[in-house]
Order: C-alpha cells, then structure tokens, then sequence
C-alpha cells in the first residue's frame, strides 16, 4: 500500500512540474506584449521638444510638451500605439527651428493634453502645424528627429 501512494505522489509530483513549465512560456508571451509603445528619438544634437497629436476611440487629441535630449529616446505612449496615424510637432530648443507638418491642430504653451482639434484659438489654444507618420497599424513604432541636414524625421 505504501508504494502505491510513493507511485501516487510521484506521478502527481511530475504532472505539477510538467504544468508548471507550460506556464512558463505564457508568461513569457504576457511580458513581451507589454512593451508596445509609441517612442520617439532625438538623434540631433540639440535638446527637442515634442508634441503629438493622434485619434483614439474618444476623437482627436493633441498632448505636449515632452523634452528629449539630444541623442535620447523616451516613450511617448505606453501600450499600443493609438490610431495609424500620428501626428507630430517638435521644436528646437537650442539652435531654433521646428519640425511641422500641414495638419493643424490645437497646443498650448505648457504641458497640455487638448481633446478635439477644431476651433483652436476660440478654445485658448494655438493652432500649430504637425506632420504625419503612417506606422501601418503596428502595436508599436519609434520616430526618429534628425538634424535637418538629415531631411527631418525617420520613422520606423
């Protein structure tokens, strides 16, 4: 009866070790869709400041101001990039100059996040121009500044 239950209790113990390394792989799998995000680098050699502008199920929104250093990135939005289409305005803070686009929509002088892009100036807002990055409805996308010498911005 006693080697009965050792049998039992092996057995029991192998199917739980089994289980746990099937588990191991989900986990692994839950980790790495968490790291979709919007990123944005600055490869100038100036200090950037960075604007967005994007429609999400709620309608169009514009949120500033993000300050990147000069050969840095940061994550702009976490999780999945919000629509395929995204907007951006940056400005030069060191030798001057912006990054702009023919898509107007609403920012302000300080730290915003603007809900609608009509009526800008009505609204208190100034209407400023961005220009489009189509990152083919993928979860996640880095935009790249650079040097104007180097046409401007890459996105990948």
């Amino acid at each position: 009866m006693r080697s009965n239950r050792r049998q039992w209790l092996r057995r029991a113990a192998a199917h739980c070790a089994a289980a746990s390394l099937s588990i191991v792989p989900v986990v692994a799998l839950i980790s790495t869709a968490a790291h979709a995000d919007l990123k944005l680098c600055n490869t100038t050699a100036s200090r950037v400041g960075v604007s967005l502008g994007y429609q999400d199920k709620q309608g169009w929104s514009t949120e500033g101001w993000w300050n990147i250093a000069s050969q840095s990135c940061e994550t702009l939005l976490k999780g999945a990039v919000p629509s395929r289409f995204i907007y951006v305005h940056a400005v030069d803070y060191d030798r001057g100059g912006e990054w702009v686009g023919t898509n107007f929509m609403c920012t302000a002088d300080k730290s915003f996040a603007i809900r609608g892009a009509h009526d800008c100036k009505k609204r208190g807002y100034k209407r400023t121009g961005f220009f489009e990055v189509d990152t083919g409805e993928s979860q996640e996308w880095i935009i790249r500044l650079t040097d104007p010498e180097d046409q401007g911005a890459k996105a990948q």
